[in-house]
């Protein structure tokens, strides 16, 4: 993204208007997060574990994907294991932080390490097309990812109590919780067959792996696949 000017501000007005430009996707996310805090009562997790983990990991998907793997006793492998799939799913973070430099690079030392941790698809989304029109004030992106870390960490405990008052989820199909949720997520990101040819490859890779390979090898084999296939088929 070339600009003319890189210089940027940090007000405590762009703060509130970020918060505001986040209320919009603050219901989705709410869902979201009641869903994790449900399946982390289901997994045998405390409420002050799940809250902790929602405030320090502050990440939806991976959220989602390591619960599922989540173990009453680890080991070293287990540990390297969530590792890995958090990775590997958090891996689109990489090339998001690096366009976000040019804006950051102004920012002091911790308000750039505090503006990272908040980094999320929805904020990184709000404060690129505000960059993008010619903003310059850091408290846009900032005040949108404090606005959803809170919402994110205070919708997990209704959502724990009411996993911890289910005893089998099984029964009420309270299991079928992440898959219908990533489901549901796909479903904006529709725009044609061709398009969606990585996620064949990805569904078709995953599926094969997980008969083949043990653990949550799928996870990742599959994302790989997608990359790779998605890669190959760039547009000029």
């Amino acid at each position: 993204m070339s600009l003319s000017d890189d210089r940027a501000a940090l007000t405590l007005d762009g703060c509130l208007q970020g918060a505001r430009m986040a209320l919009p996707l603050l219901p989705s996310l709410i869902v979201f997060a009641a869903a994790f805090g449900s399946l982390a009562a289901q997994k045998g997790m405390t409420w002050d574990q799940a809250l902790a983990m929602s405030g320090i990991v502050f990440a939806g998907a991976s959220q989602m994907v390591s619960i599922e793997i989540w173990r009453e006793v680890w080991s070293l492998p287990a540990l390297l294991e969530i590792m890995a799939v958090t990775a590997f799913v958090n891996a689109r973070m990489i090339l998001m932080s690096a366009s976000l430099q040019p804006w950051l690079k102004h920012a002091s030392g911790p308000r750039q390490y505090l503006m990272l941790f908040l980094l999320t698809d929805a904020n990184w989304l709000l404060g690129m097309r505000y960059r993008q029109d010619g903003g310059r004030d850091l408290g846009i992106y900032l005040g949108s990812g404090l606005a959803l870390w809170v919402a994110w960490v205070a919708a997990t405990l209704p959502g724990f109590l009411a996993g911890a008052l289910v005893p089998e989820p099984r029964r009420f199909g309270l299991d079928l919780l992440m898959p219908l949720f990533f489901s549901a997520m796909l479903v904006p990101l529709w725009k044609g067959v061709r398009p969606a040819l990585p996620w064949a490859i990805v569904g078709c890779v995953a599926l094969v792996a997980q008969r083949l390979a043990p653990g949550y090898v799928f996870i990742m084999a599959g994302a790989l696949a997608g990359a790779l296939t998605g890669a190959f088929m760039g547009d000029d």
